[in-house]
């Protein structure tokens, strides 16, 4: 398994070292560390290998086998002893030395089969959060110069959505072409038009937790809760009021919990969110 920590580390066994290491060495190097628990040279010779794999940026990756727990890897490869180093390249071993070398050999092991350190790769630009404000009056003077453009009109529609002016963006929404009225982009703003629309006169989420506390059969409140939590901002905790609802009573508000999961669907990002409620809902569904 690959530490998340060391991405160019990871442990070998026999039933992954056909595709984690033959094969991945016809892509980049592998070094293969054979060692065990026991074994006092191991500990010294380990860390320096896994610092080189870090150092060297992917320049090779490093694939550690315990000898005891994978004994028949280790009478593949002969290991009489540990630690024991093997180099693979091209789906090939190459060359390998037995014991533990100190840090200035091994680069000049590595160097010798040419394998020199990779340039780090930069950090991706983290995205600039655009000012919802400034969007807005980008997307008027922009509209301004090309008055006929719908695409430009949507896009105003779910910016002023996120500044809260959900009339005006009804009133932009309800204007556009039919080719654009069932964009996914359009519906993703009538959901969140209508989620919106629900809590214009609804209680806060205080009052509604402690109805649900009293009763955790009110799934008034709990509808109005989840949507709260939608629009807030906390999709998981939305959602998963919504799949309450379904699973004390689906036929409630024809359907109601159904639907709002279905709606809020369209408008949460975070896809493996999606995914783990579109899987509780469809569990609960076939009860």
């Amino acid at each position: 398994m690959t530490d998340a920590a060391k991405p160019h580390v990871f442990d070998a066994t026999a039933a992954t070292f056909e595709e984690a290491v033959i094969r991945k060495s016809q892509q980049v190097p592998v070094l293969v560390d054979f060692w065990a628990t026991w074994c006092g040279p191991c500990r010294t010779l380990g860390p320096i290998l896994e610092k080189l794999a870090a150092d060297y940026h992917g320049a090779f990756v490093l694939a550690k086998v315990d000898v005891d727990k994978e004994q028949e890897l280790a009478a593949a490869f002969q290991i009489r002893s540990v630690p024991t180093v093997m180099l693979l390249k091209d789906g090939q071993l190459v060359d390998g030395f037995p014991g533990a070398l100190p840090e200035g050999q091994l680069r000049e092991f590595l160097k010798h089969h040419g394998i020199e350190p990779a340039a780090a790769e930069a950090a991706p630009e983290p995205p600039v959060a655009r000012d919802p404000h400034a969007e807005v009056m980008r997307l008027r003077k922009a509209i301004e110069a090309a008055p006929d453009d719908a695409g430009l009109k949507l896009d105003l529609a779910l910016a002023l959505l996120q500044t809260g002016a959900a009339a005006e963006a009804e009133q932009l929404l309800d204007a556009l072409p039919a080719n654009l009225a069932t964009d996914e982009r359009a519906l993703k703003a009538r959901a969140r038009l209508g989620f919106a629309a629900l809590l214009k006169d609804a209680p806060p989420a205080a009052t509604l937790e402690a109805a649900i506390a009293a009763d955790p059969g009110d799934l008034r409140a709990r509808h109005l809760l989840g949507v709260r939590r939608l629009v807030e901002g906390d999709a998981e905790a939305g959602l998963a009021q919504f799949l309450e609802m379904l699973r004390r009573d689906r036929a409630y508000g024809d359907g109601l919990a159904r639907k709002s999961l279905l709606d809020a669907f369209r408008i949460v990002d975070d896809e493996d969110v999606v995914g783990r409620a579109r899987r509780q809902m469809s569990a609960l569904l076939l009860v």
